[in-house]
């Protein structure tokens, strides 16, 4: 029989907040819920893809409502860390879901059907990590870290230019022959052979002229239109672990975002 996971302290235990002006301030009670449910993603207690204790046990555990375990669960769901799946239960959201895995890529062919992306790494390789990328990556300026470069193709077509850096600690014995044997998407990598998900990212966009390097790896003329992306992604506990700079060829694509 599977070990069961820790018994969670009780959400009333929970320490209040303390605002800048030194008033406590206490957040709802499913917040708590969701809170301890979130450590425990962390934790490691579910690994991706395993079923979550039903609503009812977890409420039982917590000495709350059903309803505010379900509230709790909803807004862990709409931030893709769980999936429901109607009939069978709760589970710990993975990057091989098919509805997961390219939520941070919101690049769209101009009739709307979204398509898998080919992928071709251009190179991987360990570095000393530039002053930028050290701020970004929230390291010191010289630690190791990984730089790869890689293309998106559709249709057989290069669409998007990525670099993409990563934090070395992280990331130990991650290469180019690594990524190539990989079949499936490489968050899914990242999560399955190095532990690390990816929660949320923050992004800037700007438009700018394709440059003598980059045009040449999108077969385009330089001065060619891109959209330039600029990811930080980040884990559990919003540590920052990947920085990826992509140049986007939107002649045929557009960029894609739902505003709730």
């Amino acid at each position: 029989m599977p070990a069961m996971p820790p018994v969670l302290p009780h959400p009333a235990a929970a320490a209040p907040t303390e605002p800048a002006d030194g008033t406590p301030a206490f957040s709802p009670l499913y917040q708590q819920i969701k809170g301890l449910l979130t450590r425990e993603l962390q934790a490691g207690v579910w690994k991706p893809g395993e079923a979550i204790p039903s609503e009812l046990e977890l409420a039982s555990r917590f000495k709350v409502s059903q309803g505010t375990v379900r509230k709790a669960i909803d807004e862990l769901a709409a931030e893709n860390l769980l999936v429901r799946r109607q009939g069978k239960g709760t589970f710990v959201a993975t990057h091989a879901e098919q509805q997961v895995q390219y939520r941070f890529l919101r690049l769209m062919p101009d009739d709307g059907v979204p398509r898998d992306m080919a992928r071709r790494l251009v190179d991987c390789q360990r570095l000393r990590a530039p002053a930028p990328v050290a701020r970004a990556l929230d390291c010191r300026s010289g630690d190791a870290v990984i730089q790869m470069r890689r293309l998106l193709l559709a249709g057989g077509r290069p669409v998007v230019f990525d670099e993409i850096w990563l934090p070395g600690s992280l990331f130990k014995g991650l290469t180019a022959e690594r990524l190539a044997e990989y079949k499936g998407p490489m968050y899914g990598m990242f999560e399955a052979e190095f532990g690390v998900r990816m929660i949320r990212a923050v992004e800037k966009i700007r438009a700018v002229a394709a440059d003598a390097s980059s045009a040449p790896m999108l077969g385009l003329p330089v001065g060619s239109p891109l959209l330039s992306v600029e990811r930080l992604s980040f884990t559990y506990g919003d540590r920052p672990v990947e920085l990826r700079r992509g140049l986007y060829n939107t002649e045929q694509h557009f960029y894609r975002n739902e505003l709730n």
